[in-house]
């Protein structure tokens, strides 16, 4: 009889832990799902409650480390280092609309895409044809500075 509620309630906290995982990424509570498993089947073949325990303690640690070496195995070496709009942080740019703060205005195109855009300096108003950095994103604008500022500052500094 105890055998049978042991059996049950392994069995039931196997199914917990699967159905936890299908939820959730990353065969984390698979592992332990693996674990009450065979505890389950320990208990069905009359093996005490700490030989129970040791098994599904035992059989977590090892699918939890199979499971571990599977998931690098299938994941990519390196994720992108720059995605979203960090893509273009630290970018040259083109300016295509006059870069106004004071008016709100202004457009340039990164790579193949267009971007509203604002000056560093909030007073400087940027002319079309310039070349500018990517220094920073404020909310869905890029805020840039000119790239002959910035050279020249260089200059000054040396």
């Amino acid at each position: 009889m105890q055998t049978d509620l042991y059996f049950w309630g392994w069995l039931i906290l196997a199914l917990i832990f699967f159905g936890g995982e299908i939820l959730t990424a990353g065969f984390f509570l698979a592992a332990f799902g693996v674990g009450a498993a065979l505890a389950a089947l320990a208990a069905l073949f009359g093996l005490d409650i700490i030989g129970q325990l040791a098994i599904f303690v035992g059989g977590s640690a090892v699918a939890l480390f199979l499971s571990r070496r599977f998931a690098e195995s299938v994941s990519p070496p390196e994720q992108p280092a720059k995605v979203g709009v960090d893509r273009v942080l630290g970018k040259k740019a083109v300016v295509i609309e006059p870069l106004n703060a004071l008016r709100g205005t202004g457009i340039v195109r990164v790579d193949a895409e267009e971007w509203r855009a604002l000056p560093e300096d909030p007073t400087q108003v940027i002319p079309v044809n310039s070349v500018v950095e990517v220094i920073s994103v404020k909310g869905t604008r890029l805020v840039v500075r000119p790239v002959e500022q910035a050279s020249a500052s260089a200059n000054q500094a040396a």
